[in-house]
């Protein structure tokens, strides 16, 4: 049965949201993205207690030596868990790529999508690396029938994660939160693999994974921005909107 969060009881000023602070957070807090200042920025944040990167988000950012800025990366965060994913279509080249990857430092995680492009599992080879002790992470993951198969294959190997793509799920119209809820149950049993509730598409999606118990969110520098709103007073943040159209109407020089 899917377990909801308890709905807010209403205190005496109804329009302040009754949340914790990110402090009070069980679930950790990992930033997705590319770009080298950010994620330095974002690493002097103990809130954030991990990174992950993928190849699309290094092409938006101008990456054009893969290894390099990892290196580059790594010789600031090197005690934080960071995901580099391989960028093979083959499952042969995708191995030789994440026994380099892997290489890279022991806070690596390789990054391995759930199938290639023909749609074949890539449960085998995550067996396979698992099994030779590199830590895996398991991505691009949006079905509860990949999600057993991943973790099928992951049992008794090395540390892992298994990335479900909760904010895609929400864009084809479908609550991701029973979802990640039955995830969160199939990962139970075993300890050596973290569940990562991946691409969010608002800060809400932090709470929601927090209350369900999933280990990992991951997200971009601007959600983890909004961060410092969480608690605010509804009023306080209504008349901050109101004041930003009438800031916005006079600078704009609008006349009727």
């Amino acid at each position: 049965m899917t377990r909801w969060p308890a709905s807010p009881v209403l205190t005496e000023n109804p329009m302040k949201a009754p949340v914790n602070s990110p402090a009070d957070l069980k679930v950790k807090l990992f930033a997705d993205g590319a770009e080298k200042k950010s994620m330095l920025e974002l690493y002097a944040n103990p809130l954030i207690q991990g990174f992950t990167t993928n190849p699309t988000l290094m092409r938006k950012a101008g990456i054009s030596d893969y290894q390099a800025f990892a290196h580059d990366i790594l010789s600031v965060i090197s005690d934080r868990p960071i995901s580099f994913e391989v960028f093979a279509d083959e499952f042969g080249e995708m191995e030789r790529q994440a026994r380099i990857i892997t290489t890279w430092g022991r806070n690596v995680y390789v990054k391995i999508p759930v199938t290639n492009t023909r749609r074949e599992t890539a449960c085998p080879l995550i067996r396979k690396l698992s099994q030779a002790g590199i830590k895996v992470n398991v991505t691009a993951i949006l079905a509860l029938r990949q999600v057993s198969e991943v973790v099928d294959a992951l049992t008794g190997g090395a540390p892992s994660n298994v990335s479900v793509f909760a904010g895609r799920i929400a864009d084809t119209g479908v609550d991701p939160v029973p979802i990640m809820q039955e995830a969160v149950d199939m990962l139970r049993p075993h300890p050596q693999m973290e569940l990562i509730w991946a691409s969010p598409r608002e800060l809400l999606n932090v709470f929601q994974a927090d209350a369900i118990g999933c280990h990992i969110i991951t997200a971009t520098p601007d959600i983890l921005k909004k961060l410092s709103l969480t608690g605010k007073d509804l009023g306080e943040y209504s008349l901050d909107t109101v004041r930003m159209f009438a800031d916005d109407a006079a600078k704009s020089g609008f006349t009727l």
